[in-house]
């Protein structure tokens, strides 16, 4: 196994926009008010920035299509620019590419940024690329995501009242949340009730399509002093893939994704981090769907599979239990347009690692983690980060 970056890379800045229906600002609009918010809690101009990472996975209207979409932004000219896209874990993707940038010593300074306009668009959701004309006639993130929640019931217990304790626990920390797409607190009653999307998703259990931007700056930690005293440290990056047709395994039982697994191990080997359920204080997962967060207690090792039901059932994931998942209302409240949401997580997690997070803010806060799962859960990005 290669070298580790653990400590070697620190977050000395963090912007983030106001997430949800962004019609009165464009694209570079939102990149600008992401990029500057970071310059400016890092105290620094634009100038002082060596390379950048964009992330943006589904560009509309020349948007984000490559990595001029962000220097004619920033009118960060003469400078390598980075564009990067894989699926929802596009924005962790990217920052992870910039701190082995910096960690290799290459760059002393770098700007990560995600940003999405997935609103301003004459189609409905995320168009499909690439895929077999038949095959995927029909399908959707809803539907693919369900059969595994159905599956997962049917296996091990739960049900539709499981889900939305999910959806209340994340709307509950949204309406906490000024930048939060969806700044409502909902009922159980009111998730049950609500039209069904794919059975057993209800509009409750479905994030919403979103414009927002997120971006952070990054530095050799050797170096980070320089620029604040409470900056955050980079403990570990883990990065996997799997198959984007996992239903041609005849293994495959859909209850849970390899992906996230195995970048969680690697996370979690560079941090030295062995028991992550008592070391991980906070974590932000990808619950595009509420049953999604339940997958991903098991599969970050908060629990054991199976035992995902439980975790929500008893309160731990909620902002007062043992390991509070999503405090920033997660996707599902927070809002998802795809390049911005895992920048937007470490946002949250350095937001919360400063105690800054107002009444969200998690107590004893000094180890969090960020988690993006994209495709058909062939794709998952974990960040650990933590305090000095």
């Amino acid at each position: 196994m290669g070298q580790s970056i653990k400590d070697k890379v620190a977050v000395i800045g963090v912007g983030c926009t106001k997430f949800g229906d962004r019609f009165d600002q464009s694209y570079e609009d939102l990149a600008v008010e992401a990029a500057f918010a970071a310059f400016g809690d890092a105290g620094i101009g634009p100038e002082r920035v060596e390379a950048a990472w964009l992330g943006t996975y589904s560009p509309y209207g020349g948007n984000g299509k490559a990595s001029v979409a962000l220097a004619d932004s920033l009118r960060l000219y003469g400078k390598p620019i980075t564009r990067v896209e894989n699926f929802c874990a596009t924005g962790t993707d990217a920052f992870r590419n910039a701190c082995m940038a910096v960690a290799s010593g290459v760059y002393d300074v770098a700007l990560v940024l995600g940003v999405e306009k997935l609103k301003d668009r004459p189609t409905r959701g995320i168009a499909r690329e690439g895929v077999h004309p038949y095959q995927g006639d029909g399908v959707t993130a809803p539907g693919m995501f369900a059969m595994s929640a159905n599956r997962y019931f049917h296996r091990f217990g739960g049900g539709r009242e499981t889900l939305a304790k999910v959806a209340v626990k994340n709307h509950s920390n949204g309406a906490l949340n000024p930048r939060a797409h969806l700044q409502i607190n909902v009922t159980e009653e009111q998730v049950l009730k609500a039209p069904i999307i794919s059975y057993p998703f209800g509009l409750y259990d479905c994030c919403p399509t979103t414009d927002g931007a997120a971006a952070a700056v990054i530095c050799r930690a050797d170096m980070a002093r320089d620029f604040r005293d409470d900056y955050v440290l980079v403990k570990g990056l883990g990065m996997a893939v799997t198959s984007g047709r996992p239903w041609f395994d005849a293994c495959y039982e859909g209850v849970g994704f390899a992906s996230t697994r195995a970048a969680a191990a690697e996370a979690y080997r560079m941090a030295g981090i062995e028991n992550p359920v008592k070391e991980v204080k906070l974590a932000e997962v990808h619950d595009c769907f509420t049953w999604t967060e339940i997958s991903n207690y098991e599969d970050l090792g908060f629990c054991e599979k199976g035992q995902g039901i439980h975790f929500i059932g008893e309160g731990r994931s909620a902002l007062s239990g043992d390991l509070p998942v999503n405090p920033s209302g997660g996707l599902k409240s927070f809002g998802h347009p795809i390049g911005a949401s895992g920048v937007r997580m470490i946002y949250e997690v350095v937001t919360q690692l400063r105690e800054q997070a107002g009444p969200r803010q998690v107590k004893n806060a000094d180890i969090g983690l960020a988690h993006n799962l994209g495709g058909p859960g062939a794709v998952a990005c974990v960040v650990v980060l933590g305090q000095q």
